[in-house]
């Protein structure tokens, strides 16, 4: 099998539709894919009506949360979408995605950058407003090559000229909720160093503690030594070591399918799973 559980779609800050997808996620010859987009759910109704078969769709979402200063991504998977905690708590933090977004174009705007919120929006369309919709327009605007190299101390990462804080989740309270919501967590890319500052090791070990259920070690952005370290990790905390693309379509340079989670680990998400249920493809 072949199980990819980390893309998104239109619905956060992918360029593929929710159908488009699915669709290409089946063309990429998987058999298991995730929807987690940032903080919402709103992709998952257009994905299984549009499943095809022999497509298994795994519902999510990919929360942010924040820990002693330190930004971070938090994967929920097969929660109950309509346990309202949680769901108040996603919609706190889609709120703030706006006048967050606003921020970083006027930080843009004093730095000389002729952006505008009206070019962001429009990138936007009808998805929860993010980094890479702003990364792009750098990107249409010539300031940078790729929407990669936006998020750098120079422009986006967390440590940017142009970061703007946006509400996040306590990731304490997000295993919370989320295993309140039948759901299962993986901590994403926790040592992509290259977007900012990253959790300390120790911190990782306390959200074990606390019932974090894995953490994504096969990522682009972790090398080779830094996934074996992240594996051993996973060992000692007897966390579960996940692969995956991080798609986001044709906003970044990975492809569905360039890391892949273990099957065994894949059983282990949905035996622990009790809000929803994988999503069997029909054909649509």
């Amino acid at each position: 099998m072949r199980i990819d559980l980390h893309t998104h779609s239109t619905a956060s800050d992918g360029t593929d539709t929710p159908t488009e997808l699915v669709r290409n996620a089946a063309a990429a010859g998987l058999d298991v894919v995730a929807l987690t987009d940032h903080d919402t759910v709103g992709g998952h109704a257009e994905a299984r009506a549009a499943l095809p078969g022999g497509l298994t769709l795994i519902t999510g979402a990919e929360l942010s949360c924040r820990i002693d200063g330190v930004s971070l991504h938090m994967l929920a998977y097969l929660f109950d979408p309509e346990e309202p905690e949680l769901a108040r708590e996603r919609e706190l933090v889609r709120d703030d995605r706006v006048p967050r977004a606003q921020g970083m174009v006027a930080k843009l705007r004093d730095l000389g950058v002729p952006i505008t919120w009206e070019q962001v929006a429009r990138i936007a369309g009808d998805g929860a407003v993010g980094r890479p919709h702003i990364a792009t327009a750098l990107v249409d605007l010539g300031v940078v090559p790729t929407v990669s190299d936006a998020f750098t101390s120079e422009w986006l990462a967390n440590d940017g000229r142009a970061y703007v804080q946006k509400h996040e989740l306590d990731p304490f309270d997000a295993i919370r909720l989320v295993k309140a919501a039948g759901g299962v967590t993986v901590f994403a890319h926790p040592l992509a160093v290259k977007r900012g500052s990253c959790v300390p090791e120790g911190a990782i070990a306390e959200l074990a503690a606390a019932g974090l259920d894995g953490i994504e070690v096969d990522h682009m952005d972790h090398d080779d030594p830094t996934r074996a370290r992240l594996r051993g990790m996973a060992a000692d905390l007897g966390l579960l070591p996940t692969g995956s693309s991080d798609y986001h379509g044709s906003r970044k340079t990975c492809r569905l399918g360039d890391y892949t989670t273990d099957p065994e680990i894949y059983g282990e998400i949905v035996r622990r799973a009790t809000g929803a249920f994988p999503v069997p493809g029909t054909g649509g």
